[in-house]
């Protein structure tokens, strides 16, 4: 099944407006309706928790409603249909697919509206290694905008992640990297990427979204739009840094979503040639180094304030 990712993000919130600022100032761009879009169209959808038109909660704090999967082609849409009609409710309208997997989680999916992008990647200078840039080209401009390209993938703490997992092998979601007694890494047809979801096994009462993120061009661009972020008095979470699972940049900041937001960039690529790893989780399997956020400062001045 040709499911290529999270085509967009839907939620129930409590504060419409400290959430569309959160993600303007993220850098998702809203183009109404509550629709907040990355360069390629993939998107955060906000409406009000008790909009009608929403699915169910999930029974927690958690506030997504709905992911929502893009698919390469309408063949995809019937296989999906065809599989998930074995056991479950389906609903099909006007090229949407909807269903509700096995840990409560509503899924819709329909024929990808992920725009080609066609854009400059960060390059890198090395000894001895043909130069990325030639003489006097610049690594980055000084307005260097820094904006979600695309919607990565997004995190869900559930409460059983074998039974999780099993429904989405269903649907060709395959695992690339394992932490041991917590949950897989999973990819699923349609790209090449280290993965698009990712589970972590939890209590029932945190069953939910942990967090999600959108891919920028390069680390330089993580740390610029996280400082930004930083400097517009967000509070970062966890980053920067870099991950073992999936080799991406990160940082993570807390948001009104209900949810942590992350930017990453540089994430691995792989095949079914791959065969997955499995480690337990802790710090050094989460992370090959961390970073910490300092203002900004020069020799000549005092040291940076902590």
């Amino acid at each position: 099944m040709n499911i290529i990712g999270p085509d967009a993000l839907v939620f129930g919130v409590d504060d419409l407006t400290a959430c569309g600022q959160y993600l303007s100032d993220y850098g998702l761009q809203h183009v109404g309706d509550g629709r907040y879009e990355a360069l390629d169209g993939t998107a955060v959808i906000i409406r009000p928790k008790d909009d009608a038109s929403l699915p169910p909660d999930l029974g927690t704090a958690s506030m997504l409603r709905e992911t929502v999967y893009g698919v390469a082609d309408v063949a995809t849409l019937d296989a999906i249909e065809g599989e998930l009609r074995r056991d479950r409710e389906v609903s099909r309208r006007d090229g949407v697919l909807r269903a509700v997997d096995d840990m409560g989680f509503a899924l819709a999916f329909q024929v990808t509206v992920r725009r080609p992008l066609s854009l400059p990647a960060e390059t890198v200078n090395a000894p001895g290694a043909a130069p990325q840039r030639g003489p006097n080209q610049l690594a980055f401009p000084p307005d260097l905008p820094a904006l979600p390209r695309t919607l990565s993938h997004v995190v869900y703490f559930v409460p059983d992640s074998a039974k999780a997992e099993a429904f989405y092998a269903r649907l060709g979601f395959v695992c690339t990297d394992r932490f041991s007694g917590v949950g897989p890494f999973l990819r699923p047809a349609g790209t090449l990427d280290h993965h698009t979801l990712f589970m972590i096994q939890t209590p029932p009462f945190m069953k939910g979204c942990e967090h999600f993120t959108f891919h920028l061009g390069g680390p330089t661009e993580v740390l610029l739009a996280g400082s930004r972020l930083v400097e517009k008095g967000y509070q970062s979470f966890w980053g920067p840094g870099r991950h073992r699972f999936g080799s991406n940049w990160f940082w993570y900041f807390n948001s009104p979503l209900g949810c942590h937001v992350e930017y990453d960039a540089d994430m691995d690529l792989h095949d079914d040639v791959w065969a997955a790893r499995e480690a337990p989780m802790g710090a050094d399997a989460s992370q090959l180094f961390l970073f910490q956020y300092r203002e900004k400062w020069a020799p000549s001045g005092p040291s940076p304030k902590a």
